[in-house]
């Protein structure tokens, strides 16, 4: 773990434990953090494979620990690995999560099993790993944390209301967070439709936001692991929920 300053943007020497980073936005996430320099603990709940073949793909040192965040345990094997194999954390990027497509008008379609889910991972597992990783974090020169959330924290929109309500949930965490618990830094990137393996057949809202969005279409992984990067380098810099939409928000 480091304790020297550094220029922004060069992270060499920091400990960087990005969750849900076999794919999506966690890859991508997971790729800027080591090609600037930092240990990267790539995790994912069950796709191991996949997580491994990030962890091996990247050009810095790094690790892959199969831990789902939701778990009793799981918390506790990711830390606990991440520290005996680089031996402390700087950087949290929480971006594992869970959902599926349920009409916000369907109150039958969103069981309470559904509910359930979606708030063990997004919310219980998220809180659950952050509030055991502040202690460790603290012994870092610049300890921070980013949470992926979603414009559905911040708008009435998303894949269900049980999602959109977790992601608020999330942006209001980060929030309570900074203002509590400096000098750990918390912030949240909030994207708009990102596309993913799991958005590739949302044609028609991809369709519906390259139309309305004043930047004339929808974010890679690679936009949103910019915003973490911007996040993770500022450092004054804290209780921020960037939007990261192209815009749509806006209009």
């Amino acid at each position: 773990m480091s304790t020297n300053d550094s220029i922004p943007g060069d992270l060499s020497g920091r400990v960087a434990l990005v969750t849900g980073s076999s794919s999506g936005i966690g890859e991508a996430t997971a790729h800027r953090l080591s090609a600037l320099g930092a240990k990267v603990v790539v995790n994912s709940a069950s796709s191991v494979e996949a997580g491994q073949a990030v962890s091996e793909a990247l050009p810095g040192e790094s690790a892959y620990i199969q831990a789902d965040i939701a778990s009793e345990e799981g918390p506790a094997r990711l830390l606990e690995g991440t520290v005996e194999h680089f031996g402390g954390l700087d950087i949290l990027v929480n971006n594992a999560g869970w959902t599926t497509v349920i009409p916000h008008e369907d109150l039958d379609g969103l069981t309470d099993d559904v509910f359930e889910k979606t708030f063990d991972v997004n919310v219980f597992g998220t809180w659950k790993l952050t509030k055991a990783a502040i202690p460790l974090l603290r012994e870092s020169s610049d300890p921070n944390v980013v949470t992926i959330t979603s414009i559905a924290g911040v708008r009435p929109v998303g894949s269900s209301v049980a999602y959109a309500m977790s992601k608020a949930a999330l942006n209001h965490m980060t929030v309570l967070l900074a203002r509590a618990h400096g000098p750990v830094r918390f912030n949240a990137v909030a994207p708009g439709l990102v596309d993913t393996p799991w958005t590739a057949d949302w044609d028609a809202v991809r369709r519906s936001v390259q139309r309305r969005a004043p930047l004339g279409r929808t974010a890679s992984p690679e936009d949103c692991a910019d915003a973490v990067i911007s996040l993770v380098s500022a450092r004054y810099v804290t209780g921020q929920v960037l939007v990261v939409d192209g815009g749509l928000t806006i209009v």
